[in-house]
């Protein structure tokens, strides 16, 4: 519940960026649209390259001093913070739910889980910064655990405050200054909000920059001399690009990019729970998910009963306004990725699919859509559609739903239901994911796993606190000799 009286954004915050205080942007403004209306609700301003190379400079001056603070206090901020986002939960949902389309549940989760996400990267401050190694030199040697600098930030519009806070929040705590460019449809929820909460946290100026922008300014982080890491999760094929400009300058990255995941049901499964499941994987947040379920594959003696369960539930979903409706599925972030998907949608019925349930596109709203008959030649099949969509395709056997999950470039998550747990985690072995579930859905989100993707889902797992250790710091080895030893030159 909501215990602020003061909202958090307003007109200081109009038309400007966050960088070591509140001010105008080189690149101009942009106005924040409500997706279900198309009702204007704000004026956010946009960075340029010029913004990025400022912020950049600051933040490399200020993470000097950032670093110099005791880990326990600089995760005392992040305390205060969670305990901030908590108080001001119902205004940040507001901004979730009208800026991405989200219903509200799936922002009080966002909200709930970035809260958490604060609190366990927090505790990270506390951990030992290295170890005191053995040697052979008669003198100390020790690893110790040194921030990377200054980390750039680049995160999508979808889950913007969570998918902010799981990389943010670490970086911050493990003593670097971070430049954070939020998609530029979702600037505030992504960013702006998450620049005043810190403010009211008590971060010192310069650690962190706010800089919402486009392509240009996403170029300008990567390429930025003072940046020493980016951190990107996004569309394959931006992060391709990113890759490629940060591997040439021999530059740290963590990439969590786009996924075209199965959901594997076997024939022993609980048909009724798998489609329940099924249906959250696919339609959850109108698919526009990393982790949701792109493929259904179904085994051959179930695959009728599976199709008329999961079509039952797509049809029963409500579609509208979430902010001004109790509804299952909002709009979808702009007409581009509708036409998109409906496209993707038609070509595969002229290929064979067939429509078992939604098809219809009104705007921005996309009806939960289920196709039967889908074979891997099939665009829906092979492309991510990041929509409210659930294509089924039938499988005889184990390995053949094996050589089906496998049969894409992507490497991010799968799903598989089986009542027989040895078999199911058998198969999820053998799939080349960077995330496997049995007997859950594919959208499932926790702090303390290791989350991301191999092949063009990324480059391994880079986010959860069993890896952040490693993410944010590197590992420098000091000696300290008493005297200067003796050499034969």
């Amino acid at each position: 519940m909501n215990t602020s009286t003061e909202h958090l954004i307003g007109s200081s915050q109009s038309e400007k960026i966050f960088s070591t205080d509140w001010r105008s942007a080189h690149g101009g403004t942009i106005a924040v649209v409500e997706k279900a209306t198309g009702d204007w609700l704000f004026q956010a301003g946009v960075a340029n390259a010029r913004d990025v190379a400022e912020a950049a400079v600051a933040a490399r001056d200020a993470q000097v001093e950032w670093a110099a603070v005791p880990g326990p206090l600089r995760a005392d901020v992040l305390r205060k913070f969670s305990a901030l986002l908590e108080a001001h939960a119902d205004e940040v949902a507001t901004w979730i739910v009208q800026e991405t389309g989200s219903i509200q549940p799936k922002a009080r989760f966002e909200i709930a889980a970035t809260a958490r996400e604060a609190l366990e990267a927090a505790a990270l401050g506390s951990r030992p910064v290295g170890e005191m190694l053995a040697t052979t030199g008669g003198r100390p040697s020790y690893a110790e655990r040194v921030p990377v600098g200054v980390v750039g930030l680049i995160t999508p519009w979808n889950s913007p405050l969570i998918l902010a806070a799981r990389a943010l929040f670490p970086a911050l705590v493990l003593g670097n200054a971070v430049v954070l460019k939020p998609d530029i449809q979702t600037p505030v929820s992504g960013g702006l909000l998450i620049a005043r909460l810190f403010e009211e946290a008590g971060l010192p100026p310069g650690v962190l920059h706010v800089v919402p922008g486009g392509p240009e300014a996403g170029e300008a982080l990567v390429a930025e001399p003072h940046v020493s890491m980016i951190s990107f999760t996004g569309s394959t094929n931006v992060g391709r690009r990113i890759g490629e400009v940060a591997g040439r300058l021999l530059k740290r990255t963590a990439l969590e990019l786009g996924g075209n995941n199965a959901l594997i049901i076997l024939d022993d499964a609980d048909l009724e729970r798998a489609s329940s499941a099924g249906a959250f994987s696919s339609f959850f947040h109108q698919g526009q998910i990393c982790f949701s379920a792109g493929r259904h594959l179904v085994h051959e003696s179930v695959l009728h009963h599976y199709t008329e369960l999961l079509a039952r539930r797509a049809s029963a979903l409500q579609v509208g306004d979430p902010h001004r409706q109790h509804v299952h599925i909002g709009p979808m972030i702009n007409l581009k990725q509708a036409e998109r998907a409906r496209q993707i949608v038609a070509d595969s019925v002229a290929r064979g699919a067939k429509i078992e349930a939604g098809g219809k596109v009104n705007g921005l709203y996309f009806e939960p859509t289920v196709l039967s008959g889908v074979t891997a030649q099939m665009p829906v099949f092979s492309e991510e559609i990041f929509a409210p969509v659930a294509p089924i395709t039938s499988f005889s056997t184990d390995e053949q739903a094996i050589a089906l999950a496998n049969d894409t470039e992507y490497g991010l998550a799968a799903s598989v239901f089986s009542a027989n747990e040895a078999r199911a985690v058998r198969i999820a072995k053998r799939l080349k994911t960077g995330i496997a579930h049995v007997n859950d859905q594919t959208v499932v989100h926790e702090i303390f796993g290791p989350i991301g993707g191999t092949g063009a889902s990324g480059n391994s797992a880079r986010s959860g606190n069993v890896t952040s250790l490693d993410e944010y710091t590197y590992w420098r080895w000091l000696t300290v000799a008493e005297t200067v030893p003796d050499y034969p030159f």
